[in-house]
């Protein structure tokens, strides 16, 4: 098995449940509060640790206590926390969470930390690993530190996956050192400034993102499925799992890491997606990030019980 090397953001998520999402200048009163360790970054270290990946985790937090508890948790996990860095002035990023009863989520990111993870320090970081198969980035870091990382990727012949979450619009500058973007139905809306509707749309907005330098996209779909859209003009959908949703927040996060652990495995792009795919629709069915994502026994016996 290959090296997943994940260059991202940790968070402590503090999360309220709630009836429903309070409009402007509404104050309604929360069903419960908890505080859960999250970051995209770290939630796909942890979805592709329990999926049975050798992962490294290199990221940035501040000397306080919601650091330790990231750190430590990520320990739990068997996750190589040794290149992990550390900020004596910045404290540890966090997200606000809103969760209604349909399992739907609003976010609210403050990065801290997290913006403070340098490309120097990826670069000198990167410089210890030997071996790279896979690497995971996200948007939740400076853009020109997923940069670097991609290229030093790249010179190690791994396979660079990108999730462009929370959106910045991307250039061909960067997007020409990935090879698999993985935007769900709204990124890639925003990412082409098209309304999408439709798979045809979908279809077409993924084409326009690879014209601008991915090798190959991957749109996550919710219910609807995956959208798998590569430079030679294959296109394939996989339908969704049919579950009962509780909690959507961690469900991209659990693909992605499902799509990596199947890459370093030697699947091809659409049987790694379906790994993928179903680590998403089990973790929609369990509340929190992290602790709903789930471990590869789960998965393998949710896919033999679908197919």
């Amino acid at each position: 098995m290959g090296n997943i090397i994940v260059v991202g953001s940790l968070n402590m998520d503090l999360v309220v449940r709630v009836s429903k999402m309070p409009r402007i200048g509404e104050t309604i009163f929360g069903k419960e509060f908890l505080a859960n360790p999250g970051g995209k970054g770290a939630n796909q270290a942890i979805a592709a640790a329990r999926l049975g990946g050798k992962v490294t985790m290199i990221g940035r937090v501040g000397c306080d206590s919601f650091g330790e508890t990231l750190l430590n948790n990520l320990n739990v996990e068997g996750i190589d926390t040794s290149l992990m860095q550390f900020d004596k002035e910045i404290p540890t990023g966090i997200a606000s969470i809103m969760v209604d009863k349909n399992g739907q989520s609003s976010i609210i990111v403050v990065s801290g930390a997290n913006m403070r993870l340098l490309p120097d320090q990826v670069e000198v970081a990167l410089e210890k690993i030997s071996q790279i198969s896979v690497m995971i980035l996200q948007l939740e870091t400076p853009l020109e530190t997923i940069k670097r990382a991609a290229i030093i990727a790249r010179k190690h012949n791994a396979t660079v996956i990108l999730n462009p979450s929370p959106v910045n619009q991307l250039s061909g500058e960067v997007l020409n050192w990935v090879d698999i973007l993985v935007p769900n139905e709204i990124e890639a809306s925003q990412l082409t400034n098209q309304t999408l509707n439709n798979l045809i749309e979908t279809e077409a907005a993924a084409h326009q993102l690879i014209q601008r330098g991915a090798k190959s996209i991957v749109v996550t779909l919710g219910e609807k499925g995956v959208l798998i859209v590569n430079n030679d003009s294959e296109v394939i959908h996989l339908e969704g799992h049919r579950v009962d949703p509780v909690d959507s927040t961690a469900a991209g996060d659990a693909f992605i890491g499902g799509l990596a652990v199947g890459l370093t495995e030697g699947f091809s792009l659409t049987e790694a997606s379906k790994l993928g795919n179903a680590a998403g629709a089990l973790t929609v069915t369990r509340p929190g990030a992290q602790s709903s994502l789930p471990n590869r026994h789960e998965v393998n016996e949710f896919l033999s019980l679908h197919f």
